[in-house]
């Protein structure tokens, strides 16, 4: 079995980064509440209470709660937020140790039964993305759920579970094990699924599944997540999301409603190493992206060939609001990362437009020749 390998965290080296320009200089905090006497009241309760990580963000969390205070909405409201917030924290926490893992989201029906080919298809695949380091994150459920959670095994997993009036008992696999957290609202539930995903799972199912997957989709389409492998797994021989596929392409892009380029988000297969080896590849070269300021910075596993970088421009110029792709080093608005410290960045300007196009370009750079780093990390 493959272990997860650590991520290595070493200085920035000179010789194999070349800086981009002058670095930004690092925002200003904003005041929470912009009344000065309350604002030091604020800094001072924080720095009492120990919170000596982020303070600056401490600090606009507790000035928003203030600001609520004095806008007058419903009781309702107030509830609904301080729910939210109670669940998200709960959640955030659960996370923290391990924050430096790389976690697939599996999703699918709570109704499939243990005999049915596409249960024992979830429960194969999420054994395989253990053996490749992967941690799973499911719904709690049974189904698919409890597939998946059963191939991936109680130490690699995590169940996020709603609150229903049926179907959604957590499954044995899960129950009773700290990662398993349980959710009252979609909306926080849902956001914990993609924000903690390095890659998104599909299985055969419902309202739900089909939920989660174009909820997903719209937010790398519209830029507002970050781009990840999305995988749409059917039992061998199964037509499924191959008539899924039909319907987006008869009623959406006939109709002009979608781009032909957003085909590129997926990919379909009933085959089982096929999926495993369509999330490997998306971090063969490719490590994570992030946005600093008016920059687009991806972080690479290696540093692009000159030949490999003109190649780029050439076919994504499209790309770019202005100026070229270059090599560059960590900004230090990424301080806060000190994992990726070391890697090449490829830094750029991008034309947020077509979201499609980035995973078309991610794909590039994942078969591009690259000079290797001595010790990569996995994700």
């Amino acid at each position: 079995m493959k272990k997860q390998r650590d991520i290595v965290r070493e200085p920035n080296d000179p010789s194999l980064l070349t800086p981009l320009g002058t670095p930004l200089a690092p925002e200003e905090p904003k005041p929470p509440t912009g009344d000065e006497s309350i604002d030091k009241q604020v800094a001072h309760l924080v720095e009492r209470w120990g919170a000596d990580h982020s303070p600056e963000l401490i600090e606009e969390m507790i000035g928003t709660i203030l600001k609520m205070a004095r806008d007058r909405m419903s009781v309702a409201d107030l509830k609904l937020f301080a729910r939210a917030l109670k669940e998200m924290r709960r959640a955030g926490r659960m996370w923290v140790p391990y924050r430096d893992i790389p976690k697939i989201s599996v999703f699918g029906s709570a109704r499939t039964k243990p005999e049915a080919p596409e249960y024992q298809a979830a429960e194969t695949f999420a054994r395989r993305m253990r053996e490749e380091g992967f941690m799973v994150i499911t719904g709690g459920g049974d189904g698919i759920m409890g597939a998946a959670q059963k191939g991936a095994g109680r130490e690699r997993s995590f169940g996020l579970n709603i609150k229903l009036p049926f179907e959604q008992s957590a499954n044995a696999t899960i129950l009773g094990d700290p990662k398993l957290v349980e959710f009252n609202y979609f909306f926080t539930r849902k956001l914990n699924f993609v924000k903690e995903s390095h890659a998104i799972a599909l299985f055969p199912g419902g309202f739900g599944t089909m939920d989660e997957g174009f909820e997903t989709l719209t937010l790398v389409q519209t830029g507002k997540s970050k781009i990840l492998p999305f995988v749409l797994v059917d039992r061998e021989g199964g037509t499924y999301w191959r008539e899924w596929e039909n319907f987006i392409r008869e009623h959406l892009l006939s109709h002009g409603l979608i781009s032909p380029e957003d085909f590129a988000f997926w990919k379909i297969t009933d085959n089982i190493e096929e999926a495993v080896e369509e999330v490997l590849r998306f971090y063969r070269v490719y490590h994570s992206s992030r946005y600093v300021r008016d920059k687009f910075v991806i972080r690479l596993k290696g540093r692009l060939l000159p030949e490999e970088l003109e190649r780029l421009h050439d076919e994504f110029n499209d790309l770019l609001e202005s100026g070229r792709f270059e090599l560059g080093e960590a900004f230090p608005q990424e301080r806060n990362e000190p994992e990726v410290a070391h890697l090449p960045r490829l830094i750029f300007t991008l034309r947020r437009r077509n979201f499609a196009r980035l995973r078309m370009f991610i794909d590039a750079i994942n078969r591009a020749k690259t000079e290797r780093l001595a010790v990569s990390p996995r994700i």
